[in-house]
């Protein structure tokens, strides 16, 4: 089903009260005919709920970030928004050989950077090539790097790697080499970490040398301007707000949208009487009780098909977290329902597992914790639990696709784990002051509310990230785990695949080392001015494709 399918069925929140309104979706904005002025005001401004970390992909992995960066820099396939399938953007064409070990791309001619060099094959591979020796220095900053989540290692550890080499075979065409089959690669090559960049930008801007701070986030000085192929070019980044202007030597369809600001308000409420007074002309993460004064306004409320999970952390290197029935006990004692029917969009599901329902991957043997506190209350009573204080982490004034009110669930869950014998200790922390770093970290986190969004279609996006390596978060080691998802993502799609992935639903639910809570539907609110909006899963919606009318 199209996002656009699932609005048009999902969008009413009350019986009595007119939904938002909800457009069918197009591809590509309507032309300006040259010569001719606009008629419509084409200075689109957008709201975000944070800032951007920095403005350079390749190091950041952030959705604000990705947010600006995907409508200045371009990517090889970009994902086809009725399939979701890797379709050509910056290549036009690709070959596959050696066992799905070597890809041959070509590309597209006529192509300018904003800088007004040339894109061609030398420039891709000098990408490449830097993704693949980036820095210790750089890499230490970061975490989860999506170059290390597809290609496995870096140049320091290349035994390791599932990059070879980016070989130029003339001016538009190259080829690239893997030391193992990865049968995701295409659909990895849409994500916005592997934007084109200019090589003469990268090389001016120092993009390697995280000198420059903001906000106490260190960056380069390429990450405070960025320099790619895409329809729009960086023009500012100050205080709140991130300007960027149309390309006009821009190789595809320009669209209408001639000036875009990304300004950050952090409050709901905020982004939401900012956009019923025309100040601003739309923002994300609508929350579900935000859908009846939206539609009295006469806004449109678009949704997202579900391409993300909500789940509670457990550290096994907290305490008796390491004891299984300690887990399980966790498991049982929420009742997923109550709090997708409570706090989310109309639409979301319960989540059984890791892997969203678009893969229609279902493990039959997989472990399914049903809520029943009376077995969560008896499995505390036969563990090592003796009653003792669990830190619960949660952020503070942030909204995510994947968790809109982080308070409010975390008030839920406490009620519930509270009730089948839990002491919990809830432990708050503002998102802007590091609360990722410090989930994802060896602090003295016992549980926490995280979640993942999905960022290509292949499952190793998902327990890939999550569960296919030692992990601080979590706390926990399984080779058999981490051998089973290395060993899924290198086989060919079919019936084999399928099985290896069902096995590891199996491990996963058997070790619990998270509670998949939801499988949440994402929203955003537009201006009634909006006609279309290329709303995607997977967050792959460039502003030259919104159409505006008068």
């Amino acid at each position: 089903m199209t996002a656009a399918a699932t609005a048009l069925t999902l969008a009413a929140c009350t019986p009595d009260t007119p939904p938002p309104q909800v457009q069918e979706q197009t591809s590509s904005a309507a032309a300006v005919e040259p010569g001719t002025e606009p008629k419509v005001d084409t200075t689109f401004t957008f709201a975000t709920a944070a800032d951007p970390a920095g403005l350079d992909p390749a190091i950041e992995v952030d959705n604000a970030s990705y947010r600006v960066t995907r409508q200045i820099l371009e990517t090889l396939v970009t994902v086809d928004p009725v399939t979701g399938e890797p379709v050509p953007q910056l290549a036009t064409d690709w070959s596959r050989s050696d066992g799905g070990r070597s890809y041959t791309f070509e590309l597209r001619d006529g192509v300018t950077f904003h800088d007004g060099a040339e894109f061609d094959a030398e420039a891709v591979c000098f990408n490449f090539e830097r993704w693949f020796t980036l820095p210790g220095s750089v890499r230490d900053e970061r975490s989860s790097l999506q170059f290390q989540t597809v290609f496995k290692a870096f140049a320091n550890a290349p035994d390791l790697s599932a990059y070879q080499d980016c070989v130029v075979q003339g001016e538009h065409k190259f080829t690239l080499e893997l030391n193992e089959r990865y049968t995701g690669l295409l659909p990895a090559l849409t994500m916005p970490a592997f934007g084109i960049s200019s090589p003469a930008a990268l090389k001016a801007g120092h993009a390697d040398v995280l000198n420059h701070q903001r906000d106490g986030h260190r960056l380069s000085a390429y990450g405070l301007h960025p320099v790619g192929t895409g329809p729009y070019t960086f023009e500012s980044w100050s205080g709140d707000d991130v300007v960027l202007k149309s390309y006009k030597d821009y190789w595809g369809d320009r669209g209408q949208i001639r000036k875009i600001i990304f300004t950050t308000m952090s409050d709901a409420a905020l982004r939401q009487e900012a956009l019923k007074d025309g100040r601003i002309d739309g923002y994300d993460l609508v929350t579900a009780d935000t859908f009846e004064p939206l539609a009295k306004a006469g806004m449109k409320v678009l949704l997202r098909d579900p391409f993300s999970v909500l789940y509670m952390g457990i550290n096994q290197d907290f305490g008796a977290l390491d004891d299984p029935k300690v887990r399980q006990a966790l498991a049982h004692a929420i009742d997923k329902q109550q709090l997708v029917d409570t706090l989310f969009i109309d639409g979301t599901e319960p989540a059984g597992s890791f892997l969203p329902q678009l893969f229609d991957i279902t493990a039959p043997q997989a472990a399914q914790y049903e809520h029943d506190p009376e077995k969560a209350r008896k499995l505390l009573e036969e563990s090592s639990y003796d009653g003792g204080e669990i830190p619960f982490y949660y952020p503070l004034d942030v909204s995510r696709a994947y968790l809109p009110r982080p308070e409010r669930v975390y008030a839920l869950l406490s009620r519930q784990l509270t009730a089948a014998g839990f002491n919990l200790k809830p432990v708050p922390i503002e998102w802007s002051d590091g609360y990722l770093q410090k989930v994802q970290s060896n602090s003295p986190h016992g549980l926490h509310l995280l979640g993942w969004s999905g960022s290509y279609q292949d499952p190793d996006n998902f327990v890939g990230p999550l569960f296919g390596s030692e992990s601080e978060e979590f706390g926990f080691t399984n080779e058999h785990l981490f051998s089973m998802i290395d060993r899924a993502r290198t086989l060919p799609a079919g019936e084999q695949r399928t099985k290896v992935y069902q096995n590891i639903e199996t491990e996963i639910s058997a070790q619990v080392p998270a509670v998949p809570l939801a499988f949440p539907i994402s929203a955003l609110a537009l201006s009634p001015r909006v006609e279309s909006y290329p709303v995607s899963p997977v967050l792959d919606e460039v502003f030259n494709e919104i159409v505006l009318t008068e």
